[in-house]
């Protein structure tokens, strides 16, 4: 369903104002980014706003509703998100080579990390939470079809999230070209990036 334009005007300011602001994606991008290349950064930081679109879906079927009504449901899904997360830190630990950006940025295989943000967004309630209070606040009930709103609105920001997530993760793969000339000084950003997954990932698991 077509938004209307005011409500899509003020639904995508502040979908920009929120991906723009410090988080955990925009860390992880930055980080990945630096350590591992401009492509790599790109495709994780797509991977991630992609995953918006499972959010966008539970939330338009209700089911996001069920998630956050369940205890045992949300903090089972949250060890998940938190686990893998520091399973993606602790292999960057491991291989600090691996990945590790060079003078044309080829390093790990885009896929692959597009298919890693794409999981790491999907699995993280807190982002399920979120959709789940935020999309209401934009969709206008006397309009009808609620669910085609909740729809169009989370398409709108998966697409804005992709467009800031790649612009972020292309300016971090060229800090990280010039910064990763040194071979040990390339070794010691992927080991950073490991950190911050390693971080991120105990502070989901954890958290409350």
């Amino acid at each position: 369903m077509p938004l209307d334009p005011a409500q899509f005007t003020g639904f995508l300011a502040a979908a920009i104002l929120i991906t723009l602001a410090p988080g955990p994606d925009n860390l992880m991008v930055l980080s990945l980014g630096v350590a591992r290349g401009r492509r790599q950064g790109m495709a994780f930081g797509l991977g991630c706003a992609v995953g918006c679109l499972s959010h966008t879906a539970l939330a338009a079927l209700g089911v996001s509703a069920i998630i956050a009504a369940s205890p045992w449901a949300f903090l089972a899904l949250k060890l998940a998100g938190g686990l893998y997360l520091a399973w993606l830190g602790i292999q960057m630990l491991r291989h600090p080579d691996l990945g590790a950006a060079g003078p044309a940025g080829s390093g790990e295989n885009a896929w692959r990390l597009f298919r890693r943000g794409l999981v790491a967004n999907a699995v993280n309630p807190k982002v399920i939470l979120f959709f789940l209070a935020f999309l209401p606040q934009f969709v206008q009930a006397g309009r009808g079809a609620v669910a085609g709103q909740t729809l169009a609105l989370g398409l709108t920001f998966t697409v804005q999230a992709a467009v800031l997530f790649c612009l972020l993760g292309a300016c971090a793969g060229q800090l990280g070209r010039v910064l990763s000339r040194r071979p040990a000084m390339g070794r010691w950003l992927n080991r950073l990036a490991g950190l911050t997954f390693l971080g991120v990932g105990a502070r989901l698991a954890l958290g409350r």
